[in-house]
């Protein structure tokens, strides 16, 4: 050992791990002193989930470059004694601000909640009893114990171990497990600290307590996530509302420079104008997105989390509802995952007690990660393992797909091998058949009629696993990977999973809504193609393991659209094919529970898992189903699309109104001798506007939008905005001309019939915009009823009340509401034609698939 060893390397330092108190190592930390670590070394996450104080919340609010503009323009006019203007814009801005933060700080409360609820624990020797403790309060000194399936969660040094086997490619890029014992380190490199476990790493089989050393951003993996934990990239939402952002910046832009270069051609006071652009920019821009956004989100995981499922990534939910394909496995999610030992035969399909021997002694005395398949062979019956003892084994893993125990009675050691059919037999020289003493030459022919054997199993339904031995000297001291040859092949072990009853019909509503079921299995084509007959999935196409191998990407991405049984594949393979189904287009689903699904988890563009699953799938999931029944799946994504919809109706009534309205501003400012509208009415026009929608969050959606994945379409919303926008302004004009010629108004009378006018028509148009059908057979939530009513009312009386002389409101005549009934009324009208005919002609939203 170096007398200095690189820090980085600090499982060859002796003084690895703090100081511990007498006794921490045989029976753990006290609860006193893993306190007093914690609050000493910090809590032991490097993604920081520290948040700032409210306060500073709040203020970050006022970043914003609008509300900054806002701001300056409220100080502008102070300077300048427009103190009327500087305490409306203040109170306005203040308003809003206060808005969006609680309304927002709710949301991320309860994301939070739902966040703590699938925490990944650690069980961690604790005064001493062993018990879950959430990861982020583990401590150095802590004594943690794993076991196969376990997310390694924090830096430690190995005390104990057997047949410790760890997954470390995140950190190393090594392809096969590491075996980790107690002692010395093999080196200074990481791939050689077979003495240290690093966080971000697996088990994948065996078991054994670590001592943690380095927590946080000390671990190796330091400050950045590891590949299961490392943000996507942007999904197709978060794309679509980039794009609608630019596309309103562009809109703002050209329509406040336009307005500037208007009014100062017709030499308007520099100050009115500057301040009417300011407020035509907040006009146009949905402010209030990101609060609806977050508060629709939010309300969406609660439902969602009655339903039995938790979302650990909000945005998720919008993925899950436009999600057209969705991948899984086959093995508890499709089949009951209780799996029965149905036959043990012989190479010859004579059934055979010998395999079944055979077959005990390999579960029975593998200490690696037990699949369902030995538990299955556990249960089918005693035999006797007192003779015999293990001396060593070589864990399962998934490239190899089998496993190998060493085991002696002290006058024979035979090496024990179970795995993969074809990869067994191909391992062989010789068969045993039933009546023959001696094993056989398995030649040619021989390896047909057996292979024939182990399908005519597969296509039956059952899983077959192919078991094989040979005899090796009393003194071979290890199992290793080449002693895997020139075996004897025993026979096969056949077993039966049944399909779910809730299966059939939870694919048969999906395939409904428009979700595409691909299933992405190592198991061979012949049982998956069983049991999607039992299921009355529609076999398009199979692509297996080696066929994929041998494919480059493209190559992969042109089949993955016609086939929809991938068989014979490791995790590598599957987490290609999800990426190849992303790359044409799909928005992409995977449904898995195991250390396997890991990668294929992280590369959808929504991950589900359940919360029996192993941490390492927990961990990459973005949604935890607390049942394991695609019904509940079925309806996670009717709850996406909800959610999908409720946004749209906020994105296409503000954008069509807005629009609608700020195009009439722009336009009246060319003709008339004064400003349509004081920069105060404006935002006063927006904020309450912006109040009439906040219940959106809470509004049903009509079954027809949830009928098919959607994603947001930047130009369906465009042609909309257009289209609705044109009608609001023509409306617009139409009063601009009541105003002028009937009514003979002033400058005041002119602004005040339009502020109510402009409000009213772009709340109530709400009841149209809001559905695709009849806004009569549609029932809004009572509260959006309340809120629109309440914020007409507020338009039609404000003229009369004291205040209307601080925004510089005069009460019209009488006639005039007369004429803004029918204005109203004939606006509400032609945008239902309008809407119905864009509907059936010109387009709707983008679905996928």
């Amino acid at each position: 050992m170096p007398e200095n060893p690189p820090p980085e390397a600090w499982w060859l330092d002796t003084q690895a791990v703090p100081q511990s108190p007498p006794g921490a190592i045989a029976g753990g930390l006290s609860a006193a002193e893993a306190r007093s670590r914690l609050t000493r070394f910090g809590p032991n996450e490097f993604r920081g989930r520290r948040r700032l104080p409210w306060w500073r919340q709040y203020l970050s609010r006022f970043a914003n470059p609008l509300v900054l503009i806002l701001l300056v323009a409220s100080a502008v006019s102070a300077f300048t004694g427009e103190m009327t203007n500087f305490l409306i814009i203040g109170s306005i801005v203040m308003l809003s601000v206060t808005l969006d933060f609680v309304q927002e700080h709710r949301a991320n409360a309860a994301a939070e909640k739902l966040r703590q609820a699938v925490s990944i624990q650690a069980t961690v020797l604790r005064d001493g009893v062993f018990r879950e403790v959430a990861v982020s309060q583990l401590v150095p000194g802590d004594v943690v114990q794993l076991s196969a399936g376990d997310l390694i969660p924090a830096d430690g040094i190995v005390i104990e171990a057997r047949d410790l086997f760890v997954k470390q490619s995140v950190l190393t890029g090594e392809t096969y497990p590491v075996e980790k014992r107690p002692g010395p380190p093999g080196g200074s490199d990481m791939q050689e600290a077979t003495n240290a476990v690093f966080m971000g790493t697996s088990v994948i089989s065996g078991s054994g307590r670590v001592v943690v050393a380095r927590t946080g951003t000390q671990t190796a993996i330091g400050g950045i996530a590891d590949s299961l934990s490392r943000p996507a990239g942007a999904t197709s939402f978060e794309l679509g509302t980039r794009r609608f952002g630019m596309l309103i910046m562009r809109l703002t832009i050209l329509m406040v420079m336009f307005v500037l270069l208007v009014n100062t051609y017709f030499h308007k006071p520099w100050l009115e104008s500057f301040l009417f652009a300011v407020a035509l920019a907040v006009g146009l821009t949905p402010e209030l997105l990101p609060m609806v956004v977050s508060v629709t989100l939010s309300r969406g995981a609660l439902r969602m989390a009655r339903r039995h499922m938790i979302v650990k990534r909000l945005s998720a939910i919008q993925d899950l509802g436009s999600m057209d394909v969705l991948c899984t496995d086959k093995t508890g999610t499709l089949t009951e995952a209780k799996i029965r030992l149905e036959r043990h035969v012989d190479a010859g399909g004579t059934p055979s007690e010998r395999v079944l021997e055979l077959a005990y002694f390999n579960s029975f005395f593998e200490t690696g990660l037990k699949s369902p398949l030995d538990e299955a062979i556990l249960a089918h019956g005693h035999i006797d393992t007192a003779p015999w003892r293990k001396i060593d084994e070589v864990p399962f893993d998934f490239e190899r797909r089998r496993v190998s125990v060493l085991i002696d009675n002290g006058e024979s050691r035979w090496l024990v091998v179970k795995g993969a059919p074809d990869e067994i037999v191909g391992l062989c020289t010789h068969y045993e058949s039933a009546g023959v003493e001696a094993p056989l030459p398995l030649d040619a022919a021989a390896r047909s009629a057996v292979a024939g054997q182990y399908h005519a199993l597969e296509e039956e339904g059952f899983r077959a696993l192919g078991i094989a031995w040979r005899q090796v000297p009393l003194d071979h001291p290890h199992a290793l990977v080449g002693d895997e040859s020139e075996l004897v092949l025993a026979g096969f072990a056949a077993f039966l999973d049944p399909p779910k009853e809730s299966a059939a019909s939870a694919l048969a509503a999906l395939d409904r809504v428009g979700v595409a079921i691909k299933v992405v299995t190592g198991d061979s084509e012949r049982v998956t193609r069983h049991v999607c007959g039992q299921l009355q999935i529609p076999v398009t196409g199979i692509l297996l393991g080696q066929d994929i191998a041998g494919m480059d990407d493209h190559a992969l991405q042109a089949r993955v659209e016609g086939c929809n049984l991938f068989c014979r594949v490791n995790p590598a393979q599957k987490e290609r094919v999800i990426r190849a189904l992303k790359v044409r287009g799909h928005v992409v689903g995977y449904l898995g529970d195991g250390i396997n699904d890991a990668p294929s988890l992280h590369a959808a563009d929504v991950g589900l898992s359940v919360d029996s699953a192993v941490d390492v799938a927990k961990e990459a999931a973005d949604m935890i189903l607390l049942r394991q029944d695609l019904h509940v799946l079925h309806a996670g994504v009717q709850e996406g699309r909800r959610t999908f919809g409720n946004i749209m109706k906020y994105i296409l009534m503000g954008t069509s109104s807005n629009f609608g309205n700020m195009f009439s501003m722009a336009g009246a400012s060319l003709f008339l001798p004064f400003l349509p509208m004081q920069p105060t009415q404006i935002l006063l026009n927006n904020i309450l506007y912006d109040i009439s929608e906040t219940p959106i969050p809470l509004d049903q959606v009509d079954a027809v939008e949830v009928r098919t994945p959607r994603v947001l379409d930047l130009g369906f919303v465009r042609n909309f905005m257009l289209v609705i926008g044109s009608i609001s302004s023509l409306f617009d004009f139409l009063t601009f001309y009541v105003m002028l010629v009937v009514l003979q108004a002033d400058e005041k009378l002119f602004q005040t019939g339009w502020f109510v006018e402009s409000l009213c028509t772009q709340v109530l148009v709400i009841f149209i915009i809001r559905t695709r059908g009849s806004p009569f057979r549609s029932r809004p939530h009572p509260l959006l009823i309340a809120a629109a009513v309440a914020i007409v009312a507020i338009a039609v009386l404000l003229p009369f009340t004291p205040l209307s002389v601080h925004f510089g409101f005069v009460p019209p005549p009488a006639s005039f509401y007369g004429i803004l009934g029918a204005l109203v009324l004939g606006y509400l009208l032609l945008v239902e034609v309008a809407k119905r005919l864009f509907y059936a002609r010109l387009g709707r939203p983008a679905a996928q698939g």
